[in-house]
């Protein structure tokens, strides 16, 4: 196997995706499981994401998930992929993660994105305007200021002052260039948009500043991966996401995951064919060498320190063997 994929760091998002015939409950303690099960094989961090009002994603509170998760785990990284910032104030987030980091001392990260609720009547809920995203570098250094102690409210968060808990942004249009100027590590995606990726990473190096957090660039790169014996094995596990997805975009809904069976035997229009397939295509997914080849040509392309994996599946089982294969691949030290 490649030495380049050797010197890079895996881990995993986990996004608690429903599954048909199992409730979110089941979801949530998926997440867990396969938490301590990725630990066991030697990934880098695990991190839990935030969805409100989807009906196929039980991941609705990540640092409450993240507590779970750390919990349940003894070396892994924990953290978010990520807290929403604009859903939130910045003095909550980081009195929440000020706790965790209490709790779990040098294992939590605090990955953080720009996007707000997905639909009007989420953001209505949640109180927040679509253009509450604008303003997502001044929430970002806001929240930065209450680790340090330097917050323009004179508010200290507590027992967050003082501590280090590594940030991540989590880059989708103009996040690159926040990264940059703010100095933090980025996660950017996704594999299937391959020369976009590779422009953001381009400007991010481009416009980094050193800060307390990083002194030099990081880049984490995020997509989908999945490991087989066959080509079509591993498409197998790439069926059911593909298939919610192309129901989203044709129903308007975000439906739970069916089982790859199942969408083999439905009849698709030729609108949802179309988005059903584009979902099937781009993602790296084969056989050990096949994923193992792409997988260098990207790190090679991009110069990225880590891969975060964000695969979602109905088959828990094809998932950890896949995971379990993808470790091979990268020579993962079991823990």
């Amino acid at each position: 196997m490649s030495t380049v994929i050797e010197k890079t760091r895996f881990s995993v998002l986990d996004r608690s995706r429903t599954r048909e015939g199992h409730s979110g409950a089941d979801a949530l303690r998926d997440t867990v499981a396969l938490a301590q099960d990725l630990e066991r094989l030697g990934y880098h961090r695990f991190w839990v994401s935030e969805h409100h009002g989807v009906p196929g994603v039980a991941g609705s509170a990540p640092t409450v998930l993240a507590a779970a998760v750390a919990a349940a785990t003894r070396t892994l990284r924990v953290g978010t992929g990520g807290v929403m910032l604009p859903n939130h104030q910045p003095l909550v987030v980081a009195e929440q993660f000020g706790v965790l980091e209490s709790l779990f001392p040098g294992r939590i990260d605090m990955g953080l994105g720009r996007s707000v609720g997905f639909t009007d009547g989420v953001r209505r809920a949640l109180g927040r305007d679509k253009d509450v995203a604008d303003d997502f570098a001044g929430q970002l250094d806001e929240l930065l200021a209450f680790f340090a102690g330097t917050s323009a409210t004179r508010a200290h968060a507590r027992p967050s002052e003082g501590l280090t808990v590594p940030p991540f942004v989590l880059a989708m249009g103009e996040g690159a260039a926040i990264a940059a100027r703010a100095g933090l590590p980025m996660v950017i995606g996704d594999l299937r948009d391959r020369e976009r990726m590779l422009r953001g990473i381009e400007r991010y190096r481009a416009g980094f500043r050193p800060s307390r957090w990083a002194a030099e660039p990081y880049v984490v790169i995020s997509g989908t991966v999945a490991v087989a014996g066959s080509e079509p094995e591993a498409r197998r596990l790439l069926v059911p996401e593909a298939w919610s997805m192309a129901h989203s975009r044709t129903h308007g809904t975000f439906p739970p995951l069916p089982p790859a069976e199942r969408v083999a035997t439905l009849e698709l229009t030729a609108k949802e064919r179309e988005f059903y397939e584009a979902g099937l295509r781009g993602h790296l997914a084969g056989t050990e060498q096949q994923v193992a080849d792409g997988l260098a040509a990207v790190i090679e392309a991009s110069g990225a320190q880590e891969v975060l994996v964000t695969t979602s599946t109905y088959d828990r089982e094809g998932l950890l063997e896949s995971f379990r294969r993808l470790a091979r691949i990268a020579r993962l030290t079991p823990a």
